[in-house]
């Protein structure tokens, strides 16, 4: 270990403002004598700015990490190492399904289990620090970055962010334990019309009740970095927002590791009509607590000057360097600036069996099946098959942020199907682009040929994994034109026709689920996708995943979310009837798809929900149970939930709140009883006061097989 505050007396201010830079591997000069040019001299960075910086970001391999832990450390007078972070979201060269389908597995321990391949392999890779996970509650499925959040409700949220964060650092203890860094805070996910990097404008209570329980769950597990989100929050950015980062961050919950900005956010203040210039940027940043800025060159260009100004003390940036230095100290990086980082263990650890038994167990797991009229599972013995779509045969299905993925590595539907019946006729034919705006339907033709005299039919339909992600927000979540005339076409030529969906968000897609028999999915399932697929539709596995993200029925209904108020007047009848409610005059309220709400092969019946006892006090609790029975025809895998709803507050309470899950696997015929406790800390809430705790009243219960079931038991809190 080393003495990082006897180090910190070492250090010169400009070596203290170099800690707290983190620039692009590709801005870090290779030899003294380069000439700053191009982003380098728009940050306004100058060749010993460079020299001192503290922390690296977007680099390709171990080898280029140790060129560059070398080349710093080489003139680097106190030795010290840079830090080398990336986003390592899901998966970093093996990858597993994105976030938003591992929220559907309601399985914490086997994301932590993807995460801490994916941890060895970065670490393996040079990686010090991974940007993850996003914990932004997510809504509004227009937004592109629901694919990173792992879904709506805010306790699955917590649980999953638990799971990352443990699966990233362990104890910290092994060269492949990686600090976590949790963004976006906070509450990016409710950006104004779905539209990235757009304003955020919500009540203290929304923002402590429904979005800030995640980062907290994930601050509580022991997250070592903190990322500020790009929103402003009431007209602040969060990167200078005192409220966020002091008040609740560092005192109200007591975290006392690195904050670091988003790429250029301390920059984009000007832009946000937030400060006048850089300077400012700078000032208000570390005001507020900002340890490290990311491409933005405020600190280094203007904290002397700030310091000189007496606007900035010496005693706030020694505080943030010397969070920096402890951050160093804890992974060794003084004794072992190189860490995990190896040539050989980069590229033998990828693709290992086990990582791709993982990352396709992941995949099938993640798989929600949203209609089945008794299509799936196809017979194995089937001689004929036709896979048609833009998906058919396309590898661009791992998804956005998957760091050092390569398309060319994954599985297509056609490869794992060939795999799996390597004596079956399998024909395929693209019938249109993926493409958001086309309107070519000249392909339609072929694909309907090629299905109409098959024995089975894929048709895999969706979203390129490019139309999801960070700046890929949708103002029309449907299937493109071409897409919809395809589905049509093929639809009517062969009924035996299962839908296979690709995508980073929920869809609108009431056409679809009027037409097709069967809908399977797979969202954006990573390298492993096109086996999953297989595994599922030809029955060697049944799929098992529920909705972490309703669906709406059509777009315009976004933001639409279950745990959601019930109004004044609430709709209670067909919406093409009622007058004078909320509701709207051309869709219905509820989703096409609800959050919890996913199939199997086989059918699960649930029993009435049964108390334990009518009433609970402080300190005491009781079991909330029902009986749930495998009657159908196949072995399943359910997740039973529990939903509970404070009937009457100081504030008005969701229509139902989830508080608890667990999966359980029954045989045909078999049943078996699924109890939960419910204590009174799960009762409480941000009250009208704005203090946190229960209030006495009645509660109504359900032990559920998703949000769409009534809650039919009640017990009253003392």
């Amino acid at each position: 270990m080393k003495d990082v505050k006897k180090l910190l007396q070492k250090m010169t201010l400009d070596q203290k403002i170099g800690q707290l830079l983190q620039l692009n591997s590709n801005l870090l000069n290779r030899q003294k004598t380069d000439i700053v040019t191009g982003p380098q001299q728009k940050l306004g960075l100058t060749p010993e700015m460079l020299q001192s910086c503290g922390s690296v970001l977007n680099f390709s391999d171990a080898e280029t990490m140790m060129e560059l832990q070398k080349a710093h450390l080489e003139q680097d007078p106190l030795g010290i190492p840079m830090l080398f972070m990336m986003d390592v979201i899901h998966g970093c060269r093996t990858i597993y399904p994105i976030p938003l389908a591992m929220g559907c597995t309601f399985d914490p321990e086997l994301l932590k289990k993807c995460v801490m391949m994916s941890a060895k392999e970065a670490a393996a890779g040079g990686v010090h620090v991974a940007f993850s996970p996003m914990l932004d509650l997510v809504r509004d499925a227009r937004w592109g970055r629901v694919m990173e959040s792992t879904g709506e409700d805010p306790f699955l949220n917590s649980r999953m962010g638990e799971a990352v964060v443990d699966g990233f650092q362990g104890n910290m203890s092994a060269p492949y334990n990686i600090p976590a860094c949790i963004k976006h805070f906070a509450a990016y996910g409710a950006v104004e019309a779905g539209r990235d990097y757009n304003t955020v404008d919500m009540s203290e209570h929304m923002l402590r009740e429904y979005f800030l329980p995640a980062y907290k769950a994930a601050i509580d597990a022991g997250a070592l970095m903190v990322m500020p989100s790009f929103n402003t929050i009431g007209g602040v950015p969060s990167i200078a927002n005192k409220h966020l980062l002091q008040d609740i961050l560092r005192e109200e919950w007591g975290f006392d590791g690195v904050i670091i900005s988003d790429y250029a956010a301390i920059r984009e203040m000007k832009t946000h009509g937030f400060t006048a210039d850089l300077k400012e940027g700078a000032l208000k940043a570390m005001q507020a607590g900002c340890d490290i800025e990311m491409m933005s060159g405020g600190y280094p260009t203007y904290l002397k000057e700030l310091v000189e100004e007496g606007k900035v003390s010496v005693e706030q940036i020694d505080r943030a360097v010397l969070r920096v230095l402890e951050l160093k100290d804890r992974l060794g990086l003084f004794e072992d600036p190189y860490r995990g980082a190896s040539r050989h263990a980069e590229q033998m650890l990828p693709f290992s069996f086990e990582s791709r038994t993982l990352i396709r167990n992941a995949a099938v797991k993640a798989a929600v099946l949203l209609k089945n009229d008794g299509v799936l599972p196809f017979a194995k013995d089937v001689k004929n098959v036709a896979i048609v779509g833009p998906f058919a045969e396309e590898k661009g299905i791992k998804g956005f942020w998957s760091c050092y993925g390569k398309d060319e590595e994954c599985v297509s539907v056609a490869e794992g199907v060939r795999a799996k019946l390597p004596d079956a006729n399998i024909v395929t034919a693209k019938g249109c682009s993926y493409e958001l705006l086309d309107r070519d339907t000249s392909g339609v033709e072929e694909a309907v040929k090629a299905a109409a005299g098959a024995d089975a039919v894929l048709l895999c339909l969706g979203e390129y994994q490019d139309h999801s992600g960070e700046g890929n927000s949708r103002a029309d979540i449907s299937l493109p034109y071409p897409q919809k005339k395809l589905a049509e076409a093929v639809l009517a030529a062969n009924p035996n026709t299962a839908v296979v969906l690709f995508t980073g968000r929920p869809l609108a897609i009431p056409e679809l689920d009027e037409a097709a028999h069967a809908i399977l999915n797979m969202w954006q399932p990573g390298s492993e996708g096109g086996n999953a697929v297989a595994d599922l539709v030809f029955g060697d596995r049944s799929p098992s995943g529920k909705l972490s993200m309703s669906f709406p029925y059509m777009t315009g209904q976004c933001p639409v979310y279950y745990n959601h108020m019930n109004t004044g007047r609430p709709l209670k009848k067909d919406f093409r009837t009622a007058i004078y409610c909320s509701r709207y005059q051309d869709c219905p309220n509820d989703p096409l798809y609800p959050f919890g709400f996913g199939l199997t092969y086989t059918e699960f019946e649930y029993g009435e929900t049964v108390l334990s006892a009518d009433e609970i006090t402080a300190g005491g609790s009781i079991t909330a149970s029902a009986t749930v029975t495998n009657v159908g025809g196949r072995d399943g895998e359910e997740t039973v939930q529990l939903y509970l709803r404070d009937d009457a507050a100081s504030c008005t309470r969701p229509v139902k709140e989830l508080k608890g899950f667990r999966k359980i696997s029954l045989k045909k015929g078999e049943s078996r009883t699924v109890s939960f406790e419910i204590t009174e800390e799960m009762l409480r809430f941000h009250r009208a006061d704005g203090t946190f705790g229960s209030e006495p009243g009645t509660f109504s219960v359900g032990v559920l097989p998703s949000s769409k079931g009534t809650l039919a038991a009640s017990f009253t809190l003392k």
